[in-house]
């Protein structure tokens, strides 16, 4: 069960923080969020180009 779930968890983990950090200040969390934010969107990339091989 770790084994399946720990990166969906750890994606999911990096979403709630980028979220967070976006809607409770500017400056450093600013960039916390779009960091976070990102990770997603990249692994997402990843898993398309992965697929597509």
């Amino acid at each position: 069960m770790r084994a399946i779930f720990a990166l969906p968890l750890a994606i999911a983990l990096f979403s709630i923080v980028g979220l967070v950090s976006a809607l409770t200040g500017d400056g450093f969390r600013d960039a916390l969020s779009w960091a976070a934010l990102g990770v997603p969107v990249a692994a997402v990339g990843w898993a398309m180009k992965a697929r597509r091989t």
